[in-house]
């Protein structure tokens, strides 16, 4: 079978026996050249990069489409169960605050971890009641992370705040993740950054 061209060695006679069990259970007329092409059409297709740059600002032939606005959106709208955002300021950006709120409302449970003191949590007055709103319980910090978490297996983070400027007009540059591996980490730091043992943060809605 072509598929097993170029592939590594260790586990590859699992991996076809599994293929080939499958194939016999669910389509056992399928032909086994037709079977090659969809292995090889899936193995062709493209799958995000672990990480990618984003920039807000001025756009060049280097960055062309991967703008923080959309990305900011695709993240959001990938969420299926929890979806995790801290920013130091929010005003402005009704898209982003409208995909939140689409979030919660299809059953996506949302946290914001908000700096009180630019009172970003304002924007988000008219969010469904059961989204989480948290602010640092004090410290001489302030919370000045940029992050939004979909589940466990996409992450943006960088240097743009949730406003008109900062997802669109300033400099701001940043990156996406979709490496589950790296992504896990970060989301379980900041849930226990909420989490009542810690003491780093209160629930203010």
């Amino acid at each position: 079978m072509h598929y097993a061209a170029g592939q590594p060695a260790a586990g590859l006679a699992e991996q076809l026996k599994a293929i080939v069990q499958v194939w016999r259970a669910e389509c056992p007329g399928l032909p086994g050249a037709a079977l090659a092409l969809a292995v090889t059409a899936v193995r062709s297709s493209p799958r995000p990069l672990p990480a990618q740059p984003v920039v807000s600002g001025p756009i060049s032939a280097a960055m062309p489409g991967r703008l923080t606005r959309g990305i900011a959106l695709e993240v959001i709208h990938s969420a299926s169960t929890s979806l995790l955002i801290a920013s130091f300021a929010v005003y402005g950006a009704d898209d982003v605050v409208a995909a939140i709120a689409g979030a919660a409302r299809r059953g996506v449970q949302v946290d914001l971890l908000l700096e009180e003191s630019t009172h970003a949590a304002t924007a988000f007055v008219a969010l469904p009641a059961d989204v989480r709103v948290w602010h640092r319980s004090g410290g001489a910090g302030v919370l000045h992370a940029k992050l939004l978490a979909a589940d466990r297996h996409t992450a943006l983070l960088g240097s743009a705040n949730l406003t008109d400027r900062g997802l669109s007009d300033n400099i701001e540059v940043g990156v996406v993740l979709h490496d589950p591996a790296v992504v896990e980490p970060l989301v379980d730091h900041f849930r226990w950054l909420i989490s009542p043992g810690a003491g780093v943060m209160r629930r203010a809605r």
